[in-house]
């Protein structure tokens, strides 16, 4: 059943040469489709997590007492969401990256401790962090003062009522807004493939520099892995709001 399959397309190839679909029977590019499209899963799933930290945190930070945290988690925020992420990335990789401790595993060849997927996620999530900031911001500012005054009445420090009161009614809030966030995250990944990620655009591009006549393919095959992965997590993201939605109450 396999074998007809994989002659049928290597047969199509041959009749019509722009749609070479090599990566559906040569093991090889088969390969090559799983391994990108694992590493793009890997960044999207590392990069969401360490973005949401990021946003909880700056997101406290900017109601800190402190002046000066104040004014570096605006910095921060300002820097982050007014310049291109490609620009970012190229900057952490070639510019931070020569700064960077490395070590020689044979005595000759030297590796720096943060490889080049190690900043892609390091990018990322401070890019996307930088909008869960304001996200969250607008959900901490969303939750009525009189709540607050409530649980403080009841004896609970500030950061008692921050993280059992404030949050969990700010993340609420901010569900909407957050997923769209995160959804785009996972569309940006892809320009991990500048510093040589091997992500799926990465894969792919190799793949049709191969074979010239698997690129509208590629592309289409590229197209339906990103619509899929968009879809879950537009789906979970949906879900999760659903289920965290309090009646009459914020979403």
């Amino acid at each position: 059943m396999m074998t007809e399959f994989q002659n049928f397309f290597r047969e199509l190839a041959q009749t019509h040469p722009h749609w070479n679909f090599v990566w559906l029977y040569d093991p090889h590019q088969i390969d090559r489709v799983f391994t990108g499209l694992w590493m793009t899963i890997e960044l999207s799933v590392f990069c969401l997590v360490f973005s949401v930290i990021i946003g909880i945190v700056g997101a406290l930070a900017q109601g800190a007492k402190s002046r000066l945290l104040r004014l570096a988690v605006a910095g921060y925020v300002q820097f982050f969401r007014n310049t291109p992420p490609m620009l970012q990335l190229l900057f952490f990789y070639f510019a931070l990256g020569q700064f960077t401790p490395s070590y020689s595993p044979d005595g000759w060849l030297e590796v720096p401790i943060i490889s080049n997927v190690g900043w892609a996620i390091i990018s990322l999530s401070f890019f996307a962090g930088a909008f869960n900031i304001e996200i969250f911001r607008a959900g901490i500012e969303a939750v009525p003062h009189s709540t607050q005054e409530a649980s403080e009445s009841l004896g609970m420090t500030r950061l008692q009522t921050y993280t059992n009161v404030v949050l969990p009614l700010a993340f609420r809030i901010s569900m909407p807004a957050l997923g769209a966030n995160l959804v785009n995250l996972v569309k940006t990944t892809n320009q991990a493939f500048a510093i040589a990620v091997p992500e799926l655009l990465y894969q792919s591009v190799a793949i049709w520099n191969d074979y010239p006549s698997a690129q509208n393919p590629t592309m289409l095959m590229m197209m339906v892995c990103y619509f899929g992965l968009v879809g879950l997590v537009s789906l979970g993201m949906g879900g999760w709001e659903r289920k965290l939605r309090i009646p009459g109450y914020g979403v």
